[in-house]
């Protein structure tokens, strides 16, 4: 026993030393990756040829600073603002442009010859000149309703950013400027890295919330079930050590905390407990039955009865997890990976860790009233035994409900719908959500789908032709209400038509001469800034990118938005144009579609291997069909509650069906090992099915009610999608427990698998 025992101490002693290695790699390498274009697959066509696209037109990410002023911002110290902010920004390191109503080019005729200058060099204080000022913006459609909202209460500051220049220190930056103009005029801050930037500031502040209220809730309810200290303190060290592993095997890798990272530690601690509850309530029965066997015996009967069912079971939570590497959504396919590695920790540590523990500090003695062998004494068990008998005594009425739930879920599968909105990540009536619909609301908006038009010929953007097509797409698709603004080359030739003519609006259009158009664009290149056309096309005036500003990020509008421009497609064809799509925007939408194949591989390769495992491992076909039922029948449900509640897949939702999976066939993988055991010499099918439902249906009862009370913690993140995630595993976790001990205890009961005697008793005598 003394061996023993120095050995279970050489064991936590070795459990010490990789913790405090992996806290070093924390320590040393944690970081949490706020670049959203980090989170899509840079190798995919779609993001390779996005990537060139946008480095051809110097295609950037921009801040949105608003300047506000609700008396107006056509007085002197709002533009002086306006002035200052702009050469303030254009100082910083990683700005690369800067576009506002100081910094803007204004097109215009003079003496006969077209020119570009400044809306301003100085902010006036006469009436006159700020009237003069006004009138030059309402007069020019690239700057009303773009840089300057129609209201005229309101102006932008636009600084495009180079690639991996936003960190967490550049972000505050951007935010103290804008408090620093904040006074006479309020200034708010906008833009894709700003919702990056946000989110890399609240993760941290969320996971330090969530997680020890998780470690909280589990501790209370792990001590209400097991009555023990020690037993809920070694539990509680087996989900801590392998959330601490995994964390530092993550920073030992250099791979960075994404958005849905965030969520292992929960998982982990909700999962992780689940080894440790069905050994200590194993370990509870066979004290209570053999209160006078030794340490030893106890350990070697868990040993011997347990470690079968916990490997398996844990294999199969980790080929859950394990299927998301499918994907080719990073944040989920590493989430995936690394959750199956804390999973499987957690089992190592359970069956190490436990025994040791026990050895040292024994184990809880069983207290007098429990101990007897007639299990129906027990209240619980009482309960359990009857319940068995009502499940098999209605189950007609059980598998008619079942069927209805189906049915009502497949109704609700068909409207199931993706979405790749990141603000959909942030509270409706948040700061950031709040300032985006006010810059949506007021100016073109804050998403973009660039559009590349790739003709054959050089010069191909001057032909009038084309350019003609080009702006009758722009108008077709900016009637649509979420699609905001657009901007392209035609906007510019527009614009210097009309003022080559008298400022007559009806030359607002296209010129016929491809020669004019030649002419205004050499003149432009002469007098303006050739740096804004080259956003707008190639040198060789063979590719164009036309940009579309949108009211949201969500998929539906990109959507709306790609099938108008498909309609030109053929008359584009017609002119040797082909259509591409480039930039954040689009980005976003493919980034959806992966989500959607990933999570139908991950949930279909999951649920096959899973099938294949319990097969070879109960060396029966029909036993792998009856343990992934109550799976199967969970993922419809589950599905079916996202359709009928309008619950979008996204990043984080996606991660529904193979959490689901891997958690849930724990249930079934241990109930059926019991039932098989319980049926081996005996001839009473009801009985055997009121020792299983005793006996594992007790610790499954447990970790169910753990694991929806972990779970149930993210409801409390900032996070909406965290929320909806945690309320869906949790109502997937009871699912997935009814469906095991109602449906799948009907299909054992009535399979006769461990029943080759047909003359097997049926009778509901022990339970009526």
């Amino acid at each position: 026993m003394l061996k023993k025992k120095i050995f279970s101490v050489l064991v936590i002693v070795i459990m010490l030393i990789l913790t405090a290695l992996s806290l070093y790699y924390i320590k040393k390498n944690a970081h949490i990756e706020t670049n959203l274009d980090k989170y899509m697959p840079q190798k995919h066509p779609a993001f390779v040829y996005s990537n060139k696209a946008e480095e051809e037109f110097n295609i950037k990410d921009a801040i949105l600073f608003v300047v506000s002023n609700e008396k107006g911002i056509y007085n002197k110290k709002t533009l002086n603002n306006v002035k200052k902010l702009s050469k303030e920004l254009k100082k910083i390191k990683g700005i690369t442009k800067i576009t506002s109503l100081y910094t803007a080019d204004n097109i215009v005729a003079d003496d006969g010859s077209l020119t570009v200058k400044r809306f301003y060099k100085r902010a006036p204080s006469s009436e006159n000149k700020l009237n003069k000022i006004k009138k030059a913006v309402e007069s020019n459609e690239m700057i009303y309703g773009r840089i300057v909202s129609k209201d005229e209460n309101s102006t932008l500051v636009i600084a495009e950013i180079k690639d991996n220049a936003f960190t967490d220190t550049f972000y505050e930056k951007m935010m103290n400027i804008a408090k620093k103009y904040n006074g006479h005029d309020k200034v708010m801050v906008a833009g894709r890295p700003i919702i990056e930037g946000t989110m890399g500031k609240l993760g941290p502040k969320d996971m330090k919330k969530m997680v020890p209220i998780v470690f909280l809730v589990i501790i209370v309810i792990l001590f209400f079930i097991m009555r023990s200290f020690r037993n809920t303190f070694f539990t509680i060290l087996v989900v801590g050590f392998s959330t601490i592993w995994t964390f530092g095997l993550m920073s030992a890798m250099n791979i960075p905390i994404y958005a849905v990272s965030i969520m292992i530690p929960v998982m982990l601690i909700a999962i992780g407990v689940a080894d440790g509850i069905h050994i200590y309530s194993h370990m509870t029965i066979y004290k209570r039955e053999h209160p006078n066997r030794s340490i030893v015996d106890l350990i070697k009967n868990m040993y011997k009865e347990l470690w079968r069912p916990v490997v398996m079971t844990s294999v199969t939570t980790a080929i859950g997890f394990i299927s998301l590497l499918t994907s080719e959504v990073y944040p989920i396919k590493y989430f995936g990976m690394f959750t199956a590695f804390g999973v499987m920790s957690a089992m190592v540590l359970s069956l190490v860790l436990i025994p040791a523990g026990v050895l040292l500090f024994n184990f809880p003695k069983p207290k007098k009233k429990d101990i007897h062998k007639d299990k129906n004494k027990g209240k619980l068990s009482k309960f359990l035994h009857e319940l068995a008998g009502k499940v098999i005594k209605h189950k007609i009425g059980i598998v008619i409900t079942t069927v209805i739930i189906l049915i009502i879920s497949g109704y609700g599968i068909t409207k199931v719908w993706i979405d790749s909105s990141f603000l959909k990540n942030f509270e409706e009536n948040s700061e950031i959500v709040q300032i985006d619909h006010f810059v949506n609301k007021h100016f073109g908006g804050t998403s973009t789908l660039n559009v590349i038009l790739d003709g054959k010929n050089k010069d191909t953007f001057k032909n009038p032709k084309v350019l003609r097509l080009v702006n009758k797409l722009q108008k077709e698709a900016t009637r649509n209400k979420m699609i905001g603004n657009s901007f392209a080359l035609t906007d510019y030739i527009n614009r210097m038509n009309m003022v080559m003519h008298a400022n007559n609006p009806k030359y607002n259009t296209i010129p016929d001469s491809k020669n004019a158009v030649a002419q205004y664009l050499l003149l432009y290149e002469m007098s303006g800034d050739p740096d804004n056309l080259w956003k707008t096309v190639d040198y060789d005036y063979k590719k164009m990118n036309l940009v579309f500003q949108l009211k949201n990020d969500s998929s539906k509008t990109i959507k709306k938005n790609i099938a108008i421009i498909k309609k030109y497609k053929d008359n584009f064809k017609k002119l040797g144009i082909t259509i591409r799509y480039a930039g954040s925007g689009y980005k976003a939408l493919v980034f959806t579609e992966l989500i959607l194949e990933g999570q139908i591989k991950s949930l279909v390769i999951s649920l096959l291997i899973i099938l294949i495992l319990i097969s070879l491992i109960f060396k029966n076909i029909v036993i792998g069909i009856i343990g992934s039922v109550p799976i199967i029948i969970t993922a419809a449900i589950n599905f079916g509650i996202m359709g009928l509640l309008n619950i979008p897949l996204s990043s984080t939702t996606a991660l529904l069906s193979s959490i689901s999976v891997g958690i849930g066939i724990d249930y079934a993988i241990h109930f059926i090992e019991r039932y098989k055991i319980y049926s081996k010499g005996s001839n009473n099918k009801l009985e055997t099915a009121s020792q299983t439902m005793d006996h594992s249906g007790r610790a499954i009862i447990f970790n169910a009610f753990v694991v929806i009370s972990g779970f149930l913690v993210l409801t409390v993140s900032v996070f909406p999608p965290n929320r909806e995630l945690g309320a869906l595993v949790s109502l997937n976790m009871f699912t997935s427990f009814i469906g095991t001990i109602t449906i799948m205890l009907l299909l054992l009961f009535k399979s006769n698998i461990y029943f080759k005697d047909s003359k097997a008793d049926n009778s509901a005598s022990t339970t009526s």
